[in-house]
């Protein structure tokens, strides 16, 4: 009987990690999608919108 139960919490515990690897899975590729590209800031700017000082 130990047996059975020790394959049945082996099965139980791989089942949880693979649903647990799928989501994961999942979650990355939809964060991938999503993403939007990057605005490119105009050469010359300020990172900051300040207007840039002379001297």
């Amino acid at each position: 009987m130990t047996n059975r139960k020790t394959t049945k919490a082996a099965i139980g515990a791989a089942a949880t990690i693979g649903s647990a690897a799928i989501a994961a899975g999942l979650l990355y590729a939809g964060r991938r999608f999503r993403k939007k590209p990057d605005e490119k800031a105009s050469p010359g700017t300020v990172p900051s919108g300040e207007p840039p000082e002379t001297d």
